[in-house]
């Protein structure tokens, strides 16, 4: 059982990555269809993981005016405690770590869960897309 995380590059897996998040997010979590698929979908590094040759987690980084953010990691309900979210989050860091400034915004109940990695909360709470978040800045050890 290993996990394989990789980034998205064909128009398969960018379907895949897509129907993740619709599931997720628009499903799941209610999240509107125009908040969750934006402007920033063609210009993001999008990554997909893999458990037995199945799709079951994704998510993207891009660049901003304020760094490089982190964002839409998406695990399949029945998938998650895997550690399918963990390998997606390491795989970025790898991939960005020489980066000077990394955020994301993270939902309220996983914020515990970034911290493992070295993010640490700034802030206030605020709402995207219906749902509390908090700007959580990376902070390279």
């Amino acid at each position: 059982m290993k996990i394989k995380v990789h980034l998205a590059t064909t128009q398969l897996e960018l379907k895949h990555v897509r129907a993740i998040r619709e599931k997720v997010f628009i499903v799941e979590q209610n999240v509107p269809e125009d908040v969750e698929i934006d402007e920033y979908e063609d210009s993001s590094n999008h990554i997909i993981a893999l458990l037995d040759e199945k799709y079951l987690g994704t998510a993207r980084w891009r660049t901003t005016e304020n760094g490089v953010k982190l964002e839409r990691f998406a695990v399949l309900k029945e998938k998650r405690g895997l550690g399918i979210g963990k390998k997606l989050v390491e795989f970025i860091l790898e991939k960005i770590k020489s980066e000077p400034f990394v955020y994301l915004h993270a939902q309220d109940h996983v914020i515990s869960f970034y911290k493992q990695f070295g993010f640490t909360p700034i802030g206030d709470h605020f709402y995207e897309g219906g749902i509390s978040h908090q700007k959580m800045i990376w902070k390279q050890e």
